[in-house]
């Protein structure tokens, strides 16, 4: 019995502990402007790059980190700024599939 009631309890705790991690997450539009310079930055950078693969491995880290700011935004309520920054975040995600899909043959 005890063991029954601790695998249903588990998973709510689980997602208790989730629940705020994910709203500390929540990046303020000067934030999420300075990432979106730094993805400039290894667009630019791997642009002519001689070496394939760290090319490949660079756009798809940027494309991760870019899916993934991009949920925490889409789950914050900061003010007038947010639509502008999900339209951006969004435009930074089709880049780098893009990049992956032309340069990368993914």
């Amino acid at each position: 019995m005890m063991i029954k009631l601790a695998v249903l309890l588990v998973p709510f705790m689980i997602n208790g502990s989730i629940i705020p991690a994910a709203t500390a997450q929540c990046m303020a539009s000067h934030e999420i402007a300075t990432t979106r310079m730094r993805w400039a930055a290894v667009r630019s950078r791997f642009d002519s790059a001689a070496n394939h693969e760290a090319a490949c491995r660079a756009y798809a880290a940027a494309f991760y980190e870019s899916v993934t700011t991009r949920q925490a935004a889409g789950g914050c309520i900061r003010g007038e700024d947010h639509d502008r920054d999900i339209t951006e975040l969004d435009s930074e995600i089709n880049a780098f599939n893009d990049l992956l899909s032309s340069q990368c043959g993914g």
